[in-house]
């Protein structure tokens, strides 16, 4: 599974108003995992700041004279995110001024939907989280995320906060490692065991050093997992 954690900046709150990007972040995740891979551009807006917009982002109009317009970019950036599943924390508000890019570029460009999957990650933790705050600083203080350098917004060191705050979020099975195991041949027929009720459980011995190791491996389960549903179970 190919992922994109992505974030940018804009010169204002509303594309309807008039807004455009000015920043764009990308990160590649491939199997929950970084590749490495990014995808950074500052862009010429060809519009002023809102009031406050400015000060958030450290962007001026000067820095951006001689960045290149979206248009120019949006080719290699449908190929960096085409297929991929996009992260992205308040999904609404850049999708939207996206796909105003996109269509201000040539209708021929489609919207982001047309070429991904869109996972929000505001969504997520407010199912989590339910009643709290789930702003990005918020989710980097509550799982542990350092951000300690995010003086200023930026599209690009966002996205990796994000990529952060997403594997926390969607922490499950493939974390405590039950994932580990490789696939059989695709044509293999599924093995039913049928056990009978009434025979007795066979009692195997096990050495002081193998029992040691097991309940170890256990511990760090309960640590992961937060529940271990073994624990219910009695010895009949």
């Amino acid at each position: 599974m190919r992922q994109v954690i992505l974030d940018t900046e804009t010169t204002g709150l509303s594309w309807e108003r008039g807004n455009r990007v000015v920043e764009i972040g990308c990160v590649e995740f491939v199997e929950r995992r970084p590749t490495g891979r990014t995808f950074h551009r500052y862009l010429k807006p060809d519009c002023v700041f809102e009031p406050g917009a400015q000060e958030v982002t450290g962007l001026t109009l000067e820095f951006l004279a001689d960045k290149p317009v979206f248009a120019e970019v949006v080719d290699e950036f449908l190929a960096f995110i085409d297929g991929a599943e996009l992260v992205i924390h308040n999904a609404a508000f850049d999708v939207g001024f996206l796909d105003n890019e996109l269509r201000l570029a040539g209708a021929h460009h489609g919207s982001l939907a047309d070429r991904c999957t869109i996972e929000d990650s505001l969504l997520l933790a407010r199912r989590r989280y339910p009643g709290q705050r789930n702003s990005l600083d918020a989710l980097c203080r509550r799982l542990g995320v350092d951000n300690a350098h995010r003086q200023l917004h930026g599209a690009l060191l966002d996205a990796q906060l994000l990529a952060e705050v997403y594997i926390g979020l969607t922490s499950g099975q493939e974390e405590i490692g039950f994932d580990a195991a490789e696939p059989g041949p695709a044509d293999a027929g599924a093995i039913v065991f049928q056990l009978d009720a009434h025979r007795p459980r066979p009692r195997v011995e096990v050495a002081p050093d193998e029992f040691a190791a097991h309940e170890a491996r256990l511990a760090t389960l309960r640590k992961r997992a937060g529940q271990a549903v073994w624990d219910d179970v009695t010895d009949e």
